[in-house]
């Protein structure tokens, strides 16, 4: 099994994107040789707006894919401290730096994001990063 660390925009893509960009989300969400990670940053990311704007069905969307995953990377100095790094050695938005970080700390194999593989978070050399977009 691959444990692939899930970045915000490919849940948001799964459930809101356009055909063709959700079909390739939904594709990595329904791998059955991949087990997600998943971290509280990334709650905090996709959860607060749907929750606020009292869409339900995304709410239970992004909550199925909380409880089927393997592993979720709480908060910690040391996450913190590996994405001050991250973010300072890539020139990286501080939540790319969290996610990059939950995904060293975890361990994963691969995290797997919707960027542009042009973008900082996909040119880390930590953590083997695949960019979905097209």
């Amino acid at each position: 099994m691959k444990r692939t660390y899930i970045d915000a925009n490919v849940l948001i893509a799964a459930f809101q994107g356009e055909e063709s960009v959700a079909r390739r989300a939904l594709q990595v969400l329904d791998d059955p040789n991949r087990e997600p990670v998943v971290s509280d940053y990334l709650k905090l990311e996709v959860l607060l707006k749907p929750t606020f704007l009292k869409k339900r069905e995304e709410v239970e969307f992004m909550k199925a894919i909380f409880d089927s995953a393997s592993e979720n990377v709480a908060t910690s100095p040391r996450l913190t401290e590996c994405a001050l790094n991250m973010a300072s050695k890539y020139d990286m938005t501080p939540i790319d730096a969290l996610h990059i970080g939950a995904a060293i700390i975890s361990g994963v194999d691969e995290l797997v994001t919707m960027e542009k593989a042009t973008k900082p978070m996909c040119k880390v050399a930590e953590v083997k990063v695949i960019s979905l977009h097209s």
